[in-house]
Order: C-alpha cells, then sequence, then structure tokens
C-alpha cells in the first residue's frame, strides 16, 4: 500500500481543524495587541525593553552583513 492513498481528505482540501485554530489565534493575539501599549506603560522598563526587542523580528527583517571581493580597483577607474 506504499504510495496510494486509501481515505482522508482529497488532495487540495483544505484542513478545517487548522483554519477554525488558526482564525481563533488570530482573535486572541488582535486582543493581546489592543491591549499592549497599556500593559506596556505598568512594566518596568527593562522588561518594557527585553519585550520589545523580542518582537523586533516579527516587525522588521533582520539585516545580514555582506562581504566580497573586487576583482577591479574601482578608485583607478575613470568616471567614463
Amino acid at each position: 500500500m506504499t504510495g496510494k492513498k486509501t481515505g482522508g481528505r482529497a488532495a487540495g482540501t483544505p484542513n478545517r481543524v487548522t483554519s477554525e485554530l488558526r482564525k481563533t489565534l488570530k482573535e486572541i493575539i488582535a486582543g493581546e495587541l489592543e491591549q499592549m501599549p497599556e500593559m506596556l506603560k505598568d512594566m518596568p522598563a527593562r522588561e518594557r525593553f527585553d519585550l520589545v526587542i523580542k518582537l523586533l523580528p516579527f516587525c522588521m527583517p533582520k539585516v545580514n552583513t555582506i562581504a566580497g571581493t573586487y576583482d577591479r580597483d574601482w578608485a583607478s577607474m575613470s568616471d567614463e
């Protein structure tokens, strides 16, 4: 029976439980985000700073250092 599907959802059918769970989690997170400014006011500065640092990767992309070698002497080139 290897490789032969014998039951379950048809290919391409969304998983109902997963979609319901995601919807519920989005609602919970949205509610928490609405309360966050007030919660941050009540937190000590160090805890507030730690929380912001942990949440930052979800808001802004990480910046990577780019290193390379160049096979031309750019300083000796003319403007043309």
